[in-house]
């Protein structure tokens, strides 16, 4: 996560620098969103097979191949390559085989009722670092530039750092204990329709709300806004690394609050109730006038924002079957990943036009709002074990 947020803040800046125009930047981070699609489809739906520890190792390498890709080459053709093929994150958060693939080893390690408030340290740990990531990728950009260093050679150094974490993420991966791996009996399952049997129709169903969520996310990925507070405002690297610390802070710390709502008020009208203003702060960021309170209003919408994430991680386990939660969480993390992997191509000629620069923002939580709405209707009747039992 340190890594992702290392490269988001200066993804776009660094292919703008490298010459490509808007519609280029958005086709590639299209493809690098589809790629870490197809990642995480082979990947996770073998893991408890082929081992969780080898899984995590190849995607570990496939970091290593994207930086180091993006730190040698402006040619087109090869940053689409290695966007598909390797594993990369525009928005800096989670893509790729990692989550659907640690979630599952958690979860047969901890009780019920536990479940969520586990998931929302998580995600606090890989918001601190997403965070931190963010801060060190937009100040070692700037701090290279006034040692005068011209752009592109600054963030190909960024890149460059972003392949060698991956080589630590390789080295961690290879000491994992055997306890992070499938029990046996679990591993000797077939798999029916990409490991799903009994929970197929609620994953599928839940896998289309996500994939709309995420597509609404996927106008608004933190590359892109980090380029808009610059091409709107003139932000520097610099406080772009400052600005989406602080969001990603508060959307990690906002997550642990989670558990104590959702034990009181249940898993899905948390990530309800707590995502519906935050939809509506996010559309008001474009409309206003000055830098401080733009940056203002993307601060207070991220210190609400995250705490549906732990909460719809922890209700996806709990409604499917123990021996099908590998498969629930890759298939829908997978369709997030493709909803996100959609919208980028659209909103980059948008962000392009300052007349129309707003527009994704706009969409992105009117959007947001209508898969609240569904998920509330289709899933409050549903809900998890031990909610029924406290019933």
């Amino acid at each position: 996560m340190f890594a992702y947020g290392l490269v988001s803040v200066v993804l776009v800046l660094h292919l703008a620098a490298a010459g490509l125009d808007e519609t280029r930047v958005g086709l590639l981070l299209t493809l690098t969103l589809l790629g870490d699609a197809a990642v995480s489809l082979a990947v996770t739906t073998r893991a408890d097979r082929a081992g969780r520890r080898r899984m995590l190792l190849l995607g570990a390498a496939l970091m290593v191949a994207a930086g180091a890709t993006f730190a040698a080459t402006t040619s087109f053709a090869l940053l689409a390559a290695a966007a598909t093929v390797g594993v990369l994150s525009p928005s800096g958060n989670e893509v790729g085989p990692f989550l659907p693939i640690e979630q599952a080893a958690l979860v047969q390690e901890i009780p019920p009722d536990r479940r969520t408030a586990v998931f929302a340290w998580y995600q606090l740990t890989g918001a601190l670092a997403t965070a931190a990531g963010a801060l060190a990728g937009g100040a070692l950009t700037e701090a290279l530039e006034r040692a005068g260093a011209a752009r592109l050679d600054a963030t190909r150094t960024v890149f460059a750092v972003y392949a060698a974490a991956g080589l630590g993420l390789a080295a961690v991966s290879a000491r994992l204990s055997p306890a992070v791996e499938a029990p046996p009996a679990a591993a000797r399952t077939s798999p029916a329709v990409l490991g799903l049997h009994r929970s197929r129709r609620v994953v599928l169903r839940l896998s289309a709300l996500f994939s709309l969520d995420a597509f609404a996310g996927g106008l608004v990925v933190q590359s892109f806004v980090a380029w808009w507070f610059h091409e709107r405002f003139g932000a520097g690297p610099g406080l772009l690394g400052a600005i989406f610390f602080g969001a990603n802070v508060l959307g990690g710390v906002s997550a642990l609050s989670a558990a104590a709502i959702a034990r009181r008020f249940g898993l899905v009208n948390t990530m309800v109730f707590t995502h519906l203003p935050s939809n509506v702060l996010l559309a008001l960021v474009p409309l206003m006038p000055t830098l401080p309170l733009a940056i203002a209003v993307l601060l207070l919408r991220f210190s609400i924002s995250q705490m549906d994430v732990p909460t719809r991680q922890s209700y996806t386990m709990a409604v499917v079957a123990p021996d099908e939660r590998s498969a629930a969480a890759g298939v829908t993390g997978i369709a997030r990943t493709l909803g996100a992997a959609l919208a980028p191509v659209a909103a980059g000629p948008l962000y392009a036009s300052a007349a129309l620069s707003a527009v994704p923002f706009l969409a992105s939580g009117a959007l947001k709002v209508v898969y609240d709405l569904a998920l509330w209707r289709g899933f409050r009747s549903l809900r998890p074990p031990e909610e029924r039992r406290g019933a």
